[in-house]
């Protein structure tokens, strides 16, 4: 589990300077083409290694095998599927909403670009193993199951998720015991997926919609941390930011899923007080929506045809924050800007900074091409004027890095290129898989013989991004150092999406100069495909 965060918001200003080597050698290493298709396809590849609950006969990691199949027995509820959100066996609610909302957002941004790269249809796999399960979880309008395991007693032991030993009690919150970020975060999660779901199943979508408009309710009207009401998560992914954004965060999903304006008002009313007009941010993540829900309402200013005078003016506070996280990648910020390692890679924090990087790719993307569709060529920072392409060059610039364009030449998505890690901190990747052994191992025993092992995990878990390097570029691909070693869906989520549209502007040859730009975009049911010129 490397949900853990230290610091809530902002990143000190720290300036680094690339040094004339290091911008050499990363210069002629990126003269070579990147397969950002083979990235795609890996990394959807990971989404089935972190399934849980029986798996279906078009199952890909042929070394996993059916787990978790008691889960919510003991409280009478039908809690199986889902995904483990990292090395372990927990079932966590919040990051596994955060997964199933960022991999719908690439899906619907960039449907096309994932159909091209035939990997539309794995994506939206990916996606349904998460929204039938929160479907599963939502039992009653007022009662969502946050999470099944905990992750004291899970830690105790080490094994293959098909042989797990450690209790499967599940958590839920409802009127008594609130939890209005898990609520908030499901329901944008769903509504997110029912855009992506809206041609090819309505029936699904408008399922997805129902459950989703019912925990918004639920979300907003019994208003609490869900980890004040479920304790056992506060250690592993406590809600730092609160819930304040991811009602903001579920409200904007709504108005782009079901049209209604009763959403888009509630964003505006409450932008001061939820903070989506207030918070300057430098981050994104499973945690704090802000900067996330900035750019979604940035881009309804374009989307949306008419606009009262009030909204207007609220919107456009929405676009300026957004603005600000932009820049503050971009390192255009007289305030406050993201770090960066002396290779170039955006640095938030030690444990397990490659999400922040993910996230910040996505955003860059998504934000480069909305500036373009907008007719917008260039980005007013503090620090001056940036042109829109740029911000597609910097996530481009990211995901190299992710995929071994960097000092070391390791790759971080693992089964990507020559050199990976190998000792990926991962239960099931590490100890012999069931489909060759299926004797028992049990709990400390995998401590014992595999989890201490120097020699390479027996399983390759394609797709996975670890934690990354430190801010000097060092890495240590260890089993035991999971704050560099472990992976997690919401690592990956993101870079789908980026991947996807990296590979259509290489096969384009888009990606120098003055370029066509294509648009990808799903609204009211209908696929919209315009093109625009970035200079």
């Amino acid at each position: 589990m490397a949900g853990i965060q230290l610091f809530p918001f902002i990143a000190s200003l720290h300036l680094i300077t690339i040094s004339p080597a290091i911008a050499a050698a990363a210069g002629a290493a990126s003269a070579a083409a990147v397969d950002y298709k083979d990235a795609l396809s890996k990394s959807l590849l990971y989404f089935e290694a972190q399934r849980s609950g029986r798996l279906p006969y078009s199952q890909r990691v042929a070394w996993r095998h059916h787990s978790g199949l008691s889960d919510g027995l003991q409280q009478g509820v039908d809690l199986v599927g889902g995904y483990y959100d990292a090395g372990d066996h927990v079932k966590f609610g919040l990051p596994m909403a955060f997964t199933v909302t960022m991999l719908s957002w690439g899906a619907a941004e960039y449907g096309e670009e994932l159909a091209g790269a035939g990997e539309l249809g794995h994506a939206m796999d990916a996606i349904k193993w998460g929204t039938d399960y929160f479907i599963k979880a939502h039992t009653e309008p007022e009662v969502l199951w946050a999470e099944v395991g905990d992750g004291d007693t899970d830690h105790y032991c080490w094994q293959r998720p098909e042989d797990m030993t450690t209790p499967r009690r599940a958590y839920r919150i409802d009127a008594e015991r609130p939890g209005s970020d898990l609520a908030g975060e499901t329901a944008a999660a769903m509504a997110a997926a029912a855009i992506v779901f809206r041609r090819s199943n309505p029936h699904y979508a408008g399922l997805l919609l129902h459950h989703a408009e019912q925990l918004f309710e639920f979300g907003d009207r019994r208003r609490g941390r869900y980890d004040g009401s479920v304790e056992t998560a506060k250690g592993y992914y406590g809600s730092v930011s609160g819930y304040k954004d991811e009602l903001l965060w579920a409200a904007l999903w709504l108005k782009k899923a079901t049209g209604k304006t009763d959403y888009l008002d509630y964003a505006v009313s409450n932008a001061a007080d939820l903070g989506g007009t207030r918070w300057e941010m430098t981050e994104f993540s499973w945690d704090v929506k802000y900067a996330g829900l900035q750019i979604l309402a940035a881009k309804m200013l374009l989307e949306e045809k008419t606009l009262p005078k009030t909204h207007l003016q609220v919107m456009k506070q929405y676009e300026s924050k957004a603005n600000y996280y932009i820049c503050s990648c971009l390192n255009k910020n007289n305030k406050t800007n993201i770090r960066r390692t002396p290779g170039g890679l955006l640095y938030t924090r030690p444990w397990n900074n490659m999400q922040y990087v993910a996230t910040a790719a996505f955003l860059l993307a998504i934000y480069s091409d909305h500036l373009a569709y907008a007719g917008v060529k260039n980005l007013r920072c503090p620090g001056g004027l940036v042109r829109a392409v740029e911000l597609m060059q910097l996530a481009k610039s990211q995901a190299d890095y992710i995929l071994g364009i960097n000092p070391i030449g390791i790759s971080y998505l693992v089964g990507f290129g020559k050199k990976y890690p190998t000792k990926v901190h991962h239960r099931g990747a590490s100890i012999v898989s069931y489909k060759e052994n299926k004797g028992f191992i049990g709990c400390t025993q995998g401590y014992d013989e595999w989890y201490s092992s120097l020699k390479q995990n027996p399983n390759v878990i394609f797709g996975a991004i670890v934690g990354g390097p430190d801010l000097n570029d060092k890495f240590l691909d260890e089993r035991g150092n999971f704050m560099q070693t472990e992976a997690c869906t919401y690592n990956t989520a993101p870079m789908v999406g980026v991947f996807a549209r990296l590979h259509w502007l290489a096969q384009k040859n888009l990606m120098k100069g003055e370029h066509h730009n294509h648009s990808y975009h799903v609204a009211g049911g209908r696929m919209i495909t315009s093109v625009r010129k970035i200079k």
